[in-house]
């Protein structure tokens, strides 16, 4: 089974299997879209502006294998508790943003940490999967003074301290302090290519798209480089309906006998 991404006059062909959605949870004003933009451009933009959702798409070519990233970076308010449910129970990997200068937004993690691991358990029960639960705890602000500081980075370890696919790091944005370290052990504990890192991959534009997939891929610049990545665009996310037809395959399995109890989305 292979996933079409369209972009601009290109269509990029990524088998399901190498296809993956990162989701992003936290607290309002934490700085969850500063760590995306850092991951996807490299940039900081020091105004604030209020998420809803915001989906991002970036598609690597890494030795010739084609991989998909899907990024939902979820509002921090969360009016619409289905859909945040939603959005973990579709969910690969997990990035939980606190800010270190704020004691609520840490206390929100640990909330999110809880639903999300009763959210899968839920549906490992149902699919019958062992998958890892990859998932980064994240402390961000660290460029500001200690006098700021409402939680202690032996807080943070505690909630890691009992899963080793659970990491926690303090990163600075702003700085761009620990964000590419932070990306590197997240995948690693996905077990993807640790090249899909910021800072491991030349970044090309959507115009090489028409030749991107190909396993023969290679820029003139850079011949010794063999992993490249590309932002799309035009990348929308999937709806609703096209999510909850993808858990509900998951529960059902085609040709399997199981009962139809469902994780509920509520």
């Amino acid at each position: 089974m292979m996933k079409t991404m369209s972009g601009g006059n290109c269509n990029l062909n990524v088998p399901a299997k190498n296809s993956y959605r990162m989701v992003v949870l936290g607290a309002s004003r934490v700085g969850k879209s500063s760590i995306v933009s850092r991951f996807l451009n490299g940039r900081f933009d020091d105004q604030y502006t209020p998420t809803i959702e915001d989906f991002h798409r970036k598609v690597y070519n890494i030795r010739g294998d084609m991989y998909q990233l899907d990024i939902l970076d979820t509002s921090g308010n969360h009016p619409f508790p289905a859909m945040r449910r939603l959005s973990i129970l579709t969910g690969d990997v997990f990035i939980l943003v606190f800010s270190l200068d704020n004691r609520e937004s840490f206390d929100e993690v640990k909330r999110l940490q809880k639903q999300i691991l009763e959210v899968k358990s839920c549906l490992k029960n149902k699919t019958k999967e062992s998958a890892d639960l990859p998932m980064v705890i994240c402390g961000n602000k660290n460029d500001h003074s200690e006098i700021f500081r409402k939680v202690r980075t032996d807080e943070g370890e505690n909630l890691v301290s009992s899963d080793e696919n659970c990491a926690y790091f303090e990163v600075s944005a702003k700085k761009n302090t620990n964000v590419d370290e932070m990306f590197y052990v997240l995948f690693s504990m996905a077990k993807l290519p640790h090249e899909m890192s910021p800072s491991l991959h030349r970044k090309i534009s959507i115009q090489y798209g028409d030749t991107f997939q190909q396993k023969s891929f290679r820029m003139r610049r850079f011949k010794d480089m063999d992993a490249y990545g590309m932002i799309s665009p035009f990348a929308r996310r999937p709806s609703v309906n096209s999510d909850l037809k993808y858990i509900k395959s998951k529960v059902l399995r085609e040709g399997q006998s199981r009962e139809r109890e469902k994780c509920t989305i509520q």
